[in-house]
């Protein structure tokens, strides 16, 4: 009988208890949600123009590493092809390392493919320059990278810019 009296009592205490803990349980992490809606809603003015500027500086990036813009610039009279390899590979990776950064502030996906378009570039231009003679001029170079890339179906550069053109749309 004992028994009975005090599960009598005992049994709705701890419904009484476990309704309370899930009650409190839900209006925090209600809370919690709120808060986290109401800091986002606040840096958003902030954090939206980084952004899109990360996403301007890596397009950047991409069409300086581009061939076209790439041996425009780096590309000097009486150079061989040796050095404009060694001064071609030498400005992408400067380029690179000078937007790092901004992996921060765009998806990994884009972030990858921009590290792939780096790769492909870097490749491209070693793939070209073992096909010629180190004393060969520039010129040559020049034109057999152009020709590698004119074969690719899509260079990754161009896949990088459109596919971060893409992801910035959907911010806006």
């Amino acid at each position: 009988m004992e028994i009975l009296e005090i599960m009598k009592y005992t049994i709705p205490a701890l419904l009484v208890l476990a309704a309370t803990y899930l009650l409190m349980r839900y209006t925090r992490e209600q809370d919690l949600r709120l808060k986290s809606a109401e800091i986002k809603q606040m840096t958003q003015p902030i954090v939206l123009p980084m952004r899109f500027q990360a996403y301007e500086r890596v397009v950047l990036l991409l069409e300086r590493i581009s061939p076209s813009s790439l041996i425009l610039r780096v590309n000097q009279p009486g150079m061989d092809s040796i050095g404009l390899q060694k001064a071609m590979l030498g400005s992408i990776r400067e380029e690179y390392d000078h937007n790092l950064s901004q992996q921060v502030y765009i998806s990994i996906k884009a972030w990858d493919v921009v590290l792939n378009a780096k790769e492909e570039m870097i490749r491209l231009v070693n793939v070209s320059a073992s096909e010629i003679a180190d004393e060969s001029p520039s010129m040559e170079l020049a034109q057999r990278i152009f020709e590698h890339y004119l074969k690719s179906e899509k260079p990754l550069v161009s896949n990088a810019i459109e596919i971060l053109k893409r992801e910035l749309a959907q911010l806006f």
